[in-house]
């Protein structure tokens, strides 16, 4: 797809108009729960195990899949009626990502830690709830010869987004405090919830689909369907989405105390991992964009996985020279930007390969418990990367993370080479 065709479908078609929106909704509560937040929580000097204990704020990302075979088969309460299932949906997550963040702005987390707990964990689920709704949305309300357009605005709304929930806050806490920085945020999903007033109405929302399944059956049916489709390659597939992307959850939970512990300024933070980064990361999906189709999926996601973790040790680097001399700007932009080309990388590629995986009728589902299995490992692994800190410093950290990156290219590997055998995993026929 060109930049030509894609603001021609921005500017002719109200879903794709809509979908820059959402997008950068959707792109705004993740790093608010907790990789934004972990430099306040460093400013409030929150002890460094406790706070490798709150990346797990995040856990409702990985849990979605839970509740999201409801979002597909229940209407919104109030909204539901007046803007469809989807809609109506997305509306109430956003009320509920505007209402957390102000309860998280109106905290203090160096005397009332429990307080800015329990907003977090509410961020995290209406957030991890919107990303679901807008992921159904986007699926049931274009045809599948225009999916590509959408996802392509989607993921411009969404990193516009992430950089204002990144640069953004981290520019208003320099300048006016966290208190703003956070109301601010809440501000800022207005343009989602216009997208989501504006948006049409799915096909399936106009003809008042009933519900077709009991609560058991509603949550086992698309896990059913994708074990069935993948057949004696279910665990290892499985396995490999689990693992493809732990190293880069542990990693980044450590990245902002790392920053934070050189004395990097929120501003030099915001430049370099957002402003900067935002760039680098879009070459980075770039690169997979051109790579995928090239060289095919399986061998991308080895160089993916070897890619990925290898550059975690760059920040082993700048962990012993981040503050030495007048380079050390340099030294932190060079590093961050590999880690961040390297996780754009790896990250688009794995999404190519899920959404190969999941079938029409459960895409909304499958994917999100696709998503949810990718995140879970390496967020409870998270956990304890505090207490790892304490015992091993810095620079071990993450020369550990690149090492536990090998047997998860080992087995993409072993993937790989049995689709080659003829034991290749069934894909969605209409996916």
């Amino acid at each position: 797809m060109s930049v030509r065709d894609a603001l021609k479908g921005l500017a002719g078609d109200r879903r794709i108009a809509a979908m820059l929106g959402l997008g950068f909704s959707s792109g705004i509560p993740f790093l608010l729960v907790y990789v934004t937040q972990s430099a306040w929580l460093s400013e409030a000097k929150v002890p460094i195990g406790i706070l490798g204990l709150m990346s797990e704020l995040t856990l409702a990302y990985k849990f979605k899949f839970l509740w999201a075979p409801f979002l597909d088969r229940y209407d919104a309460p109030v909204f539901g009626r007046w803007l469809g299932r989807r809609r109506g949906w997305i509306i109430v997550s956003q009320i509920g990502v505007i209402l957390a963040l102000a309860g998280i702005a109106f905290g203090d987390p160096a005397h009332w830690l429990a307080w800015t707990i329990v907003f977090s964990l509410a961020l995290g689920f209406a957030g991890a709830t919107q990303d679901v709704v807008i992921d159904g949305w986007r699926i049931t309300v274009a045809p599948l010869e225009r999916q590509s357009l959408m996802s392509s605005w989607a993921e411009i709304g969404w990193r516009m987004g992430n950089l204002a929930a990144g640069a953004g806050a981290l520019y208003l806490a320099d300048a006016y405090g966290w208190r703003a920085a956070y109301l601010c945020m809440a501000v800022a999903m207005a343009p989602g919830l216009a997208a989501a007033l504006l948006a049409p109405e799915p096909e399936s929302d106009r003809s008042g689909a009933p519900v077709h399944a009991g609560f058991v059956e509603t949550i086992v049916a698309p896990i059913r369907d994708l074990i069935g489709r993948l057949g004696p390659m279910a665990v290892p597939v499985l396995l490999m989405v689990a693992g493809f992307r732990m190293p880069g959850y542990v990693s980044s939970a450590m990245a902002m105390p790392l920053f934070k512990s050189l004395h990097y300024s929120n501003t030099d933070i915001a430049t370099v991992t957002k402003l900067f980064g935002f760039g680098v990361a879009l070459g980075g999906t770039f690169l997979a964009s051109y790579i995928v189709p090239r060289i095919g999926i399986m061998a991308s996601l080895v160089a993916g996985t070897v890619f990925g973790s290898a550059s975690h040790l760059s920040l082993a680097y700048l962990a012993l020279h981040g503050g030495d001399g007048g380079g050390a700007f340099w030294t932190f932009a060079v590093t961050v930007s590999i880690d961040s080309f390297a996780y754009a990388f790896a990250s688009i590629v794995l999404i190519t390969y899920m959404s190969s995986l999941t079938a029409t009728e459960h895409a909304a589902s499958q994917y999100a418990l696709l998503t949810s299995l990718c995140a879970l490992p390496g967020s409870l692994l998270a956990g304890a990367s505090g207490f790892v800190i304490e015992a091993t410093g810095f620079v071990w950290f993450f020369v550990a993370t690149s090492v536990i990156g090998l047997p998860v290219a080992l087995l993409c590997w072993y993937v790989w080479r049995r689709q080659q055998a003829g034991a290749q995993p069934a894909v969605a026929s209409a996916s």
